[in-house]
């Protein structure tokens, strides 16, 4: 280390002690805050570590999450996959098995089908919803996230922000809906239901059923979009991706 820089890292570690000992860093119990604390030993390391891991991560999560689209808006994005593909609920299984008997089998795939094209369509609208989540992604955020396992950003996203997601994004669900029919579709094959014998019309929320599966089937995506940054180099393919997850 040459002299110049060692008398800066000195001048630093420095600073950093005596905002330790003066400054008024202290929580209510009069402790050192987290906060100060893992600041003053970033800058005591002589670097912009805590800054670059936390928009390395949010890089992560905003290309992860345009992935994450992009994968699930596409034909058979929603529809393709077992893993996401939105299923009929169970509140609606007794009404298909019995539709099916009576030889409606057709309209019931039709219903089912509906639903994961209308996924797929608003999961095309979901970028912005995701973009503006993960820049609120914190300091304090990326200290709990940045070595935890494979998935951990994700699930720490979703965790802080699936509830607001959800509410901003039912919308653009049920204008994808009203797209492709299901609203229709969904009526019809209720109003034949109940004209059948010995049967009562379920009680479902067909929107927000459709939401969450489509909320779900992003986030699974997402992590393994994740998981594909923090285990294969090919993933990484920023400058910075590959400064914070390694080359």
């Amino acid at each position: 280390m040459n002299t110049r820089l060692r008398r800066v890292r000195i001048s630093c570690i420095a600073t950093v002690l005596t905002g330790l000992l003066f400054l008024p860093a202290c929580a209510s119990d009069g402790s050192i805050s987290q906060e100060f604390i893992d600041a003053a030993l970033v800058l005591a390391q002589g670097g912009g570590t805590a800054d670059r891991n936390t928009a390395g991560l949010r890089e992560a999560l905003e290309v992860a999450t345009g992935r994450a689209v992009s994968r699930t808006s596409q034909a058979g994005g929603f529809s393709a996959n077992d893993l996401i593909r939105v299923r009929l609920p169970d509140s609606l299984q007794t009404p298909a098995r019995v539709l099916r008997l009576a030889g409606f089998g057709s309209q019931v795939d039709e219903l089912e089908s509906g639903m994961n094209l209308a996924a797929e369509r608003a999961a095309a609208e979901a970028t912005p919803l995701f973009v503006d989540a993960v820049r609120g992604l914190t300091f304090a955020d990326a200290r709990q996230i940045i070595q935890g396992g494979d998935t951990a950003a994700t699930e720490y996203f979703r965790g802080r922000t699936e509830a607001s997601l959800s509410s901003r994004f039912e919308p653009e669900v049920q204008g994808a809906m009203r797209q492709v029919g299901l609203y229709s579709e969904y009526e019809t094959l209720l109003g034949t239901y109940d004209q059948l014998p010995l049967t009562d019309k379920p009680n479902l929320d067909l929107a927000d059923y459709v939401t969450n599966r489509t909320i779900d089937g992003l986030f699974q995506i997402l992590g393994e979009e994740e998981r594909r940054i923090r285990t294969d180099p090919v993933a990484r393919t920023t400058e910075l991706l590959r400064e914070v997850f390694g080359q």
